[in-house]
């Protein structure tokens, strides 16, 4: 099971977590979400990382001028778009990328997949109408279970007593967890951590 923590802050803390065996980390560049990072705190956070953890800039809605300074100032592995970004705005940088969906009742997760097929996974998170993730909401994981050709990672309301239970439901290819294993936004509790992790690899 691979697992992703998103929204570090600190240096020190995001190399404490990936000493663990985490496989990404994501930042957040998005200025309305407590977790935001500005572009010299994410390459402090970037440059402690050991190797081997793949680097992931969260955008929400974001203008291509505004992620294109961010590429050329901090060395990231993957895009994840939040927000209502179209199949090609997502896929022009021409690198791995992944999207996120607020998932409801409602959504067609067969449709979207293929919409955004040129994606390297699709990311699904808790519908809020208010918020695009991070909000520690889950959904019904019954919705999450779906026959579509990219990996899924799920995300929302995911904690270390939540972790197996997604696991077991959903059997996705990967765990993206933020609020649910933090002491306060953006700080990240080492030990629920290593709980998140024990859980969702047992």
């Amino acid at each position: 099971m691979k697992i992703k923590i998103c929204g570090f802050t600190q240096a020190q803390n995001a190399r404490d977590a990936a000493m663990l065996g985490i496989d990404a980390i994501g930042l957040v560049f998005y200025q309305k979400s407590p977790r935001h990072v500005d572009m010299s705190q994410a390459l402090e956070i970037v440059q402690a990382l050991p190797p081997f953890v793949n680097r992931v800039g969260l955008f929400v809605n974001a203008d291509s001028e505004f992620i294109d300074e961010v590429l050329c100032e901090v060395p990231i592995d993957t895009l994840q778009f939040h927000g209502d970004e179209t199949p090609q705005e997502c896929a022009q940088y021409a690198m791995p990328f992944i999207k996120a969906l607020r998932v409801n009742a409602k959504t067609d997760i067969v449709q979207q997949a293929e919409a955004y097929q040129q994606a390297s996974g699709l990311l699904l998170d808790a519908y809020n109408p208010n918020s695009y993730g991070g909000t520690g909401e889950n959904f019904d994981w019954e919705l999450a279970n779906v026959d579509i050709d990219l990996p899924v990672i799920l995300a929302g309301g995911l904690n270390p007593e939540t972790a197996k239970q997604a696991v077991d439901q959903v059997n996705p290819y990967a765990l993206d967890v933020s609020s649910g294993v933090e002491k306060e936004k953006g700080i990240k509790d080492i030990e629920k951590i290593k709980q998140f992790i024990k859980q969702a690899t047992l």
